[in-house]
This record gives C-alpha cells, sequence and structure tokens, in this order.
C-alpha cells in the first residue's frame, strides 16, 4: 500500500529522514577496511513467478571485490575487472568504469543515492526477523532501464539487508544479505584472476 501511496508525491522529492538513515549507514560502512558476507539472489517476472534463485559469496576491501555467484565468479582489484563464466569456460575482461553513475559493490551500500536518485522513507517491516526502516528510491534519469529500488535497512545494526530492484517491465531482482561480517582478513590476491588456477580458460580482453 505504501508504494501505491507515495508514487503521485514522490517525483522531486528527497525525504530528510530516508536521507538520515542511508547517510547513516554510509558513514559507518566506510568505517570498515573490509567485508565478508553471504547473500541471496532471486530474479522474479511481473507475476510474482521466481525465475531463477541462487546463493552466492561477496568480499570487498577497498575498491577491489570479488562475487561468487554458484560457479561464476566476478573480480575486481578497482581497476580491472574479471568475469568468469564456467560453463564456457571463458573469462572477460574489461576496465573498470569511473563514472559517478557506474554502481559498484561498494556504492550500494555507501552514498550512490546523493546525485542520481530521488528517496523516501516507506513503513517499517520485518525482514528475516529483523525489523527495518524501508526506503524507496526513484531515478532521476528516466531513461534507466528500473523504476524504483527498495530498501531495508535493519534497525539494530544500520546496514542494508535486503535490495529490490524493479524494472519497468515488472520484473524483480532481490538481494538478500544473509550474514553480514566487517574487518575481516581478505588477502589482496583474492582480488586479482589467476589464470593458473583455471586451467583451459579462454581469456577475452575486452579492454
Amino acid at each position: 500500500m505504501i508504494t501505491v501511496l507515495t508514487i503521485s508525491g514522490f517525483a522531486q522529492q528527497r525525504d530528510p529522514k530516508a536521507k538520515a538513515i542511508l547517510d547513516q549507514v554510509s558513514a559507518k560502512f566506510k568505517t570498515y577496511k573490509s567485508v565478508t558476507a553471504n547473500f541471496g539472489y532471486q530474479i522474479m517476472n511481473n507475476a510474482g513467478k521466481v525465475m531463477a534463485n541462487k546463493k552466492g559469496v561477496i568480499k570487498m576491501k577497498g575498491d577491489s571485490y570479488v562475487i561468487n555467484l554458484g560457479g561464476n565468479k566476478i573480480i575486481s582489484d578497482g581497476t580491472t575487472i574479471w568475469n568468469y563464466d564456467p560453463a564456457a569456460q571463458e573469462v572477460t575482461v574489461n576496465s573498470v568504469e569511473t563514472k559517478e553513475s557506474t554502481i559498484t559493490p561498494q556504492k550500494l551500500f555507501t552514498d550512490f543515492y546523493n546525485k542520481d536518485f530521488m528517496y523516501i522513507l516507506g513503513k517499517d517491516e520485518k525482514v528475516g526477523g529483523k525489523m527495518t526502516s524501508k526506503i524507496i528510491l526513484q531515478p532521476i534519469d528516466k531513461s534507466k532501464p528500473f523504476s524504483r529500488v527498495y530498501l531495508a535497512v535493519d534497525k539494530a545494526s544500520m546496514n542494508i539487508i535486503s535490495t529490490m530492484i524493479v524494472e519497468k517491465t515488472g520484473n524483480r531482482y532481490v538481494y538478500s544479505v544473509s550474514d553480514f561480517k566487517p574487518n575481516t582478513t581478505i588477502a589482496d590476491g583474492e582480488f586479482n584472476f589467476d589464470k593458473s588456477k583455471f586451467p583451459g580458460v579462454e581469456v577475452v580482453d575486452l579492454r
């Protein structure tokens, strides 16, 4: 019901109460030297049917990150990004985009909302047994393929534990954090692709 009630007044709004929560989440995340988290990834169509359901692990340190999702692996050292597809036995290599509008995993937990979104505070709700603040975001750029982003912020830890992205087609992409561990020990070598560990893989360099 909250979505229906707020859409008409959304247009040019940046709710101070929502911003206060987002700023607190961002400030806290920036104090972490590293983060390891388990997450769930779900795709639903506009009828609510689940089309895909996967679990993964993400590790972040500075501008670097590594995501393991099923057998797929995305690795970035902050400058280069490697995307490994085990089914194709292929890794594609790209340079990391440096535009402010580029969303990295780190930005999803920090200040991505400052320039590109309007936002309002929705009703509190329980997510995974935790009481959360619900924040609804709308992109300013209407050419974006998505129309809404819903964030659930754990009131106790002030960490984002759920993100739902709603496309204009009605498809929904849901990311749910089940285990968030700050300041874990992560070797720098995890943020580089070591071809010797992937025998037979084809490297496609798109830089």
